[in-house]
């Protein structure tokens, strides 16, 4: 698992690869609680196009980010998701928090 971000402005835009799981997970939690702690960020953008598997434990550190953020008037949206980690981000109904979706 490999987790690129940088700034744009008030967003942070977090480009994951490889495999967000249970064994990941705790890594990428702290370093977006880490980074999003910075009172200036005030949108996150997971950009998945490079991840391919994501199981529950990814789906916990995306909806834990979207609570921080939105706790404090912030927003998120994932963009570029495909195959089954699309599949699982529609199911499990996160595309409904952000209220958009790119990369389909």
């Amino acid at each position: 698992m490999r987790l690129d971000c940088k700034r744009s402005g008030t967003t942070l835009i977090a480009r994951l690869t490889g495999e967000l799981d249970q064994h990941s997970a705790e890594g990428v939690r702290k370093e977006l609680d880490r980074l999003i702690s910075d009172p200036k960020v005030e949108r996150i953008v997971f950009d998945l196009n490079d991840l391919e598997f994501m199981d529950s434990a990814g789906i916990g550190v995306i909806l834990g980010r979207y609570r921080r953020i939105s706790r404090r008037g912030g927003s998120f949206c994932v963009v570029n998701a495909r195959g089954g980690v699309e599949k699982l981000l529609r199911i499990s109904g996160v595309y409904s928090l952000c209220g958009e979706r790119g990369g389909k």
